[in-house]
Formats: C-alpha cells, structure tokens, sequence
C-alpha cells in the first residue's frame, strides 16, 4: 500500500470544493459552499423530503480465502468563526461569506470575518473478518462532541480590542458494516454511514447554515483489506460484470487508490473519479478544486488585485496558505506546470 499516494488523493477529495477561486468570501462562487459529499441531520433531510441526503452507502467485491476489512470514514466538521469587539456583540457567521466586521477587529489583517471554517474527522472501524460480517453486521456508533473556544484579538501595541470565537456544535451518527458471500472466496461487502444528529429546533424551520454545523461534510470511506482484493467496479473482469453491476451505491463512487495494480485499498469519493486518481506531482499544493488547471487558477491568483488579495488573506487560514504559496513560486516551478511530457515511447516499441 502506497500510504502517502493514497492520503494525497483523500484529503484532496476531502477538501474539494472547499473554497473556491477567486477564494474570496464575496464571490458568487463562495456564497453556498460544502456541496459535495454532505450528510446531512436525519430530521432536516427528511424535512426537506430527502433531497438533502442523511446517509451514505458504498457496495463492492472482495475476493479472498480468509479477508480482514479496514474501514476508516472521513468527512469535515463545520466550526463557526465570529468576531466580538470590546464595544459590540458578536456577529452571526454565515456560509455565504458575509464578511463585514465589527469596527474593533478593522485593525487586523487576520482571520476577522465571520466564517465557517472545518476540522478533519476521521472514523476508524477496527479491523473485521469478513466472514464474521457475513454471519453478524457490526454497527459502529461515533460522536464528536460540541466545543467552544475563545482567541483574543490584540493590536501590535499588544492593546485587546476583542475576540474571535469558534464553535462547534456534536455531530453523532453510525457505520453499519455487513458482508454476504456470493459464491466461492467472492464477497460483497456493503458500508453505510449514517448521520444521526438530533437538531435543537424543529427541522422544518432549521435553515442550511445551520443544518451543516450538524452535518458531515466531504464525507467518503476509505476501505483497506489483509488477506484479499478489492475488484475494480469500473473495469470487473468479465465472469464478475454481472456482480460488479449489482453493486448499488449512493452517494459514493469506489475506486481503486494506490500504486497501478495494488488492489488492497478502495476510496469511496462523493464525487466521480477513476481508478488510481493521482495528483501531479508538479503540483505545488491544494487548490480545493482537484478538476482545474494548477497554472491558470495560479496566474489568475497572481493578478488579483490589492483588495482582493487581502479579503483573501484575511477570511480562511487555507486560502491565506494557497496565496502565500503562489506568490512565494520561483519562476521554474511555474513553467512546470506548464506541461509535461511522461511516459514517453519508442515508435518500434509501439509496433511491436
């Protein structure tokens, strides 16, 4: 298993969508982020007549004598930034990037605006045979409690004008593993991830922003197996293309990640890729948007103007990352990501 390989293409499928270009909180594009991979509270899903979904469910083929399963399930948890100056109450944060502040915090070039900002969570299942999984279906139940804390904000003359909190609100739910033999040493395993989280309000009057503090957001499973392979569902070998298509999944897209050819580790992604995704190696860091160019998104950063290279700087701590990183390229590093010739062949070896 190619672990680095495999976590590039996790965390760049964890923050997809993110914040987007030009990364600033006023853009239209920022305005209704966490698109994809949302799960979210039960009650506010059906509240909505289940067009926002509350669970996941990810089926695919193991083949193995004896196979032990691996199950790891990711997704971000929302925290609420708001700013409160010495004279003035804090203000409401918002998914739409509202980013006009309290008077007392305009001294700062930080992290001042209202915001949603996220925290990585991650689910580890401990291992399961997956004959045992046949017989008796595991439920993992999972909770990440609510939290709350306080920064304060100070001049360079050290004076405090105020404060920055960030909340969070707990977010529980379950992983329900199970497993049926089809025939021979060939299993179909089925991982759903439940988001069980009882809101505070009524769910009919709960609004969007709301609802993501509650909500796993990015969600996607990560499935590793001891003892066994996973079969490609994209391209099955023929006498397994009727089982490989029987495999229902919702909201989940498995592929196979690692090294081309390595069959022990699935990615079950929000959002549609391939077998063995990989990323650039030219690559100089996360963009939040894996299906863009890194030189057109990195020579637009690099003509914003003044004003909105600040807004930028001073909303999310990872757009002010992606900004310092872009401004900071050598000259080299940019005309690499260019193009790039791999791969090449001889015309004979062709032929033959």
């Amino acid at each position: 298993m190619n672990a680095k390989l495999i976590d590039s293409i996790a965390k760049a499928v964890l923050y997809e969508g993110y914040m987007l270009y030009p990364y600033r909180p006023s853009s239209v594009k920022n305005r209704q982020r966490f698109n994809f991979g949302v799960l979210y509270p039960r009650s506010y899903s059906e509240a909505q007549s289940g067009s926002d979904a509350w669970s996941m469910q990810t089926e695919c083929l193991v083949l193995g004598n004896s196979p032990a399963i691996e199950v790891r399930v990711r997704f971000l948890k929302l925290v609420a930034r708001t700013t409160r100056g010495l004279d003035g109450p804090a203000r409401p944060p918002s998914a739409s990037g509202d980013s006009t502040v309290d008077s007392a915090t305009q001294h700062f070039d930080s992290l001042s605006a209202p915001w949603q900002e996220a925290i990585e969570c991650e689910v580890t299942v401990p291992v399961q045979d997956l004959h045992l999984l046949t017989v008796e279906p595991l439920q993992w139940n999972f909770t990440f409690p609510a939290k709350h804390e306080t920064e304060l904000l100070r001049e360079e003359s050290e004076r405090l004008v105020g404060m920055i909190d960030r909340k969070q609100e707990s977010v529980n739910g379950t992983v329900e593993i199970t497993a049926a033999r089809e025939y021979g040493d060939i299993f179909k395993l089925q991982v759903r991830v439940k988001n069980l989280t009882q809101l505070s309000s009524d769910a009919a009057q709960t609004d969007r922003d709301s609802a993501l503090m509650r909500s796993l957001v990015s969600a996607h499973t990560l499935l590793g197996v001891n003892g066994g392979q996973f079969v490609s569902l994209l391209e099955p070998p023929e006498n397994l293309k009727a089982l490989a298509a029987s495999c229902e999944n919702l909201g989940a897209w498995p592929v196979l990640v690692g090294a081309e050819g390595e069959r022990d580790t699935m990615l079950a992604s929000p959002i549609i890729l391939y077998d063995y995704p990989q990323i650039a190696p030219e690559s100089p860091g996360d963009l939040f948007d894996g299906t863009e160019i890194d030189e057109i998104l990195a020579l637009r950063i690099m003509t914003m103007t003044d004003d909105e290279k600040r807004e930028m700087r001073s909303t999310d701590e990872r757009a002010r990352q992606i900004l310092e990183r872009t401004e900071s390229l050598p000259m080299e590093h940019l005309a690499k990501l260019h193009g790039t010739l791999r791969d090449l062949r001889s015309l004979k070896e062709e032929v033959s």
